[in-house]
This record gives structure tokens, sequence and C-alpha cells, in this order.
């Protein structure tokens, strides 16, 4: 009887031993498994940081092209209006005398007699802007814009010479010839710095 109590005892003291073992090796796989979420939320911190960068890319590009933009040298639109543009294109283009020293722009509203100084002469059937230097020797540009890059250009004298002897008539069958006979000319885009110079002299009137 003594023996199987002895024998039982140490049953039970290595059972008690192999439960004990097993308890401390449970407790220690227990910080691999708390090392994962570490390791993912590290991995996650950095994805974000890549996709932060990825965003921020395209506006550092967009910011660069629009500094580009405003760089441009010969941008002439953002430093004269259109109607500058317009007069000193069409100067170029046709003025008489390229060496002038003054560009005066004058803008004749329709129903305007043609010859001023006459009250039998025709009457513009539109709205024109006359060009000229300052002598008569630099010639004139008469014209009305079309709005698509063409002109109609009247063949009208600066200065008219009125005579006394002049036929009652002949005034308005000479202008209402000049207003029947315009002629349409696509007008070019010049270039730049002649432009320029030509917007620096000019007087609006």
């Amino acid at each position: 009887m003594k023996k199987r109590t002895k024998i039982f005892y140490c049953h039970a003291a290595l059972l008690l031993v192999f439960m004990t073992a097993g308890c401390t090796g449970g407790n220690d796989e227990e910080p691999s498994h708390s090392s994962s979420p570490a390791g993912e939320s590290s991995g996650i911190k950095k994805a974000e940081t890549a996709s932060a960068a990825e965003k921020k890319e395209p506006v550092n590009k967009d910011s660069h092209h629009v500094s580009a933009d405003k760089s441009e040298p010969d941008n002439m639109s953002a430093d004269y209006s259109p109607l500058q543009i317009e007069y000193a294109r069409i100067w170029l283009q046709l003025g008489e005398n390229q060496q002038i020293d003054e560009l005066n722009v004058r803008r004749i509203p329709a129903g305007a007699l043609v010859n001023p100084d006459d009250h039998t002469s025709a009457r513009y059937p539109e709205d024109v802007t006359q060009l000229a230097g300052s002598r008569l020797i630099d010639g004139s540009v008469t014209y009305s814009s079309n709005g698509d890059g063409t002109i109609q250009v009247y063949n009208v004298p600066l200065r008219w010479e009125s005579r006394e002897d002049t036929d009652q008539g002949v005034m308005k069958e000479v202008t209402e010839e000049m207003i029947r006979h315009t002629k349409k000319v696509s007008v070019d885009t010049g270039d730049n710095e002649k432009i320029r110079r030509l917007i620096d002299i000019m007087s609006i009137h």
C-alpha cells in the first residue's frame, strides 16, 4: 500500500512539473504575437508618409508651371490692351511711314461725315478708326474692324482740299464711292518689339 502511495505521489509530482512547464512555454510565446502589430503600425506609417509625398508632388509641378507662364517676356496681352495692339499692328502693316515720332488714334462714330469740311459728303455707315502720324507726309489709315482678324480699309485722305468751284453733289459722289469700295485686309501679328515701340508713342484722342 505504501508503495502505491509513493508511486501516486511521484506521478502527481511529475504531472505538476509538466503542467508548470506548459504554462511557462505559453507565456514565452506571447511577445512574438505582440511584436506583429508594432511591425504593422510601422508599415502603415511608412505608407502614409509615401502617400503624402505623392500628393504633394503634383502641387509643386502646377505651381512651377504657373510661375513659368507669368515670366514669359513676349506676353503682349498682359502688358497692353487688345485695341492698343490692334492699332500698332495695323500701322506696322499699312502705315506709309514707319519712322514716325507719334501715332495718333482718332475714333470716328457711325454717321459722321466722310469729309468733315463738306456738309454734302456721304456719312460713314459704321464706326471707323483713323491712324496717322504727326505730319501729313506720314500718311494715314482709316478702317473698321470686322472682329475676326480682318479689317475694311477706307481710301480716305487725312486732309481734304476744298475748292469753291466744285460742282454741287460732286463731293457726295466721291465720298459715296469711297464707302462702296473698301478693301478687306487680314492683319498680321507683326514684330513684338516694333509693336511695343508704336504703343509707346501712341496718342488716343
